[in-house]
């Protein structure tokens, strides 16, 4: 197995895991060089399975051997072309700006995201989605990660991120997600809010989760006639962490729905919120995918 070892973090073959920590910097960074970063052996094995490919590894000595199977998968083998790098904890830790307790890292070329129509019309086996999940403007990519582990759990079929919304395969989202952003089908909308007049067209009812005098509450959307008819369509859609959903968003929607609470709390956290919206909505589990 060739594997480059490392004596000094000045190395200009790292340049795909330089300031890993720089949020604003990596944002722009990895889409425009076609790349993301999995962190951790289990997500690293999550994304090959899903069929990405990696650019490069780059782990401490220790987990060679862990991860041996998976180098050699992805052609990281004698004969490969996937180079990797390995180092002492003091070296990695000075490339990414943060301690490399998870084991390793590996840049994955990112994978095109497919028009919403198509990545919709595949969903269940090619019978079309039936659970949306649509996200306005979330920043905060722990909420991201979050909020697909939960869609992963609960049945919703594809996941849609508004323009502005957080990359869903930054490093911290796909580590919070347990690697489920492979599992769950979802692509960027191009324009926001009319991409929900586009996914009406396709037969979705558009329920916006949001604190409104003409509300309904959760437990009547899911009691309301064919809201849970095997196929149904329905797209929740989800708002920032500081404002909420927008007005343009919640003028888009076919209903407003606020989860009811106790306590004198108004509002929970958004990935909060979208596992309780997830839930009530759900289908039979047999049906997800």
């Amino acid at each position: 197995m060739p594997i480059h070892r490392l004596t000094t973090a000045d190395d200009p073959r790292l340049n795909d895991y330089q300031s890993l920590t720089d949020v604003v910097l990596r944002a722009k960074h990895e889409p425009a060089k076609g790349l993301y970063i999995a962190e951790s052996s289990t997500v690293i094995r999550r994304a090959v399975a899903a069929g990405h490919r990696p650019r490069s590894l780059l782990m401490a000595e220790r987990w060679l051997a862990d991860l041996e199977d998976v180098i050699d998968a992805v052609g990281g083998g004698p004969d490969g072309d996937v180079p990797v790098f390995v180092g002492p904890p003091e070296v990695l830790e000075a490339v990414t700006g943060f301690h490399l307790h998870r084991g390793a890292l590996a840049a994955m070329h990112r994978p095109p995201l497919e028009p919403v129509h198509e990545l919709l019309a595949k969903a269940r086996g090619g019978a079309g989605a039936r659970r949306v999940a649509v996200l306005e403007d979330i920043v905060d990519h722990t909420n991201v990660g979050a909020i697909f582990r939960s869609a992963a759990a609960l049945g919703v079929d594809a996941v849609l991120v508004s323009p502005r919304c957080a990359d869903p395969l930054y490093r911290r989202a796909v580590r919070v997600s347990m690697g489920t952003v492979f599992q769950v089908p979802w692509t960027r909308l191009e324009s926001w809010p009319g991409g929900l007049d586009d996914l009406r067209n396709d037969g979705f009812t558009i329920a916006a989760l949001a604190l409104s005098d003409d509300a309904v509450t959760l437990d009547e959307l899911a009691a309301s006639p064919g809201v849970l008819a095997p196929d149904s369509r329905l797209a929740l859609v989800l708002g920032t962490e500081g404002d909420g959903l927008s007005r343009a968003a919640v003028g888009a929607a076919d209903v407003v729905v606020r989860i009811p609470m106790a306590g004198g709390v108004d509002s929970l956290n958004v990935a909060a919120a979208s596992a309780v919206a997830f839930w009530a909505t759900r289908l039979e589990m047999s049906d997800a995918p």
